[in-house]
């Protein structure tokens, strides 16, 4: 019943961008949500996270300075704006919930996740 749906991924070329979407069939006022990925064959990597009220992100490094979480809470609505895009991003990438506020990655394994948006950067 309570569900998440990723969108917006596809194939583009190293240097593009894309913006994700990550839309909850609930409340999401009260909750903090991350973005994750997983490349084929690799580890799942954390790589964005922002509170419930989006004063507050957090960044891995592989993606610092290029990917921009935000939220829209009215939309129940989730974003990542990937820009400057590179073959390494290619993954499947998750959105997951982190209940009201998470302090570590491991919050999140207990939350809903989404059935997950692949995004091929190739050329």
């Amino acid at each position: 019943q309570e569900q998440l749906v990723e969108s917006g991924g596809g194939l583009v070329q190293p240097g593009g961008s894309l913006r994700l979407s990550c839309a909850a069939s609930f409340t999401v006022d009260r909750i903090a949500i991350g973005w994750f990925r997983q490349a084929s064959g690799k580890e799942r990597e954390a790589i964005s996270c922002i509170d419930s009220t989006g004063d507050i992100t957090v960044y891995a490094d592989s993606v610092k300075g290029r990917f921009t979480i935000s939220r829209d809470n009215a939309k129940k609505t989730v974003y990542l704006q990937m820009n400057r895009l590179e073959p390494e991003d290619t993954a499947t990438y998750y959105c997951a919930t982190g209940g009201p506020n998470p302090s570590k990655w491991s919050d999140f394994d207990s939350g809903i996740w989404g059935q997950g948006t692949p995004v091929t950067v190739s050329s």
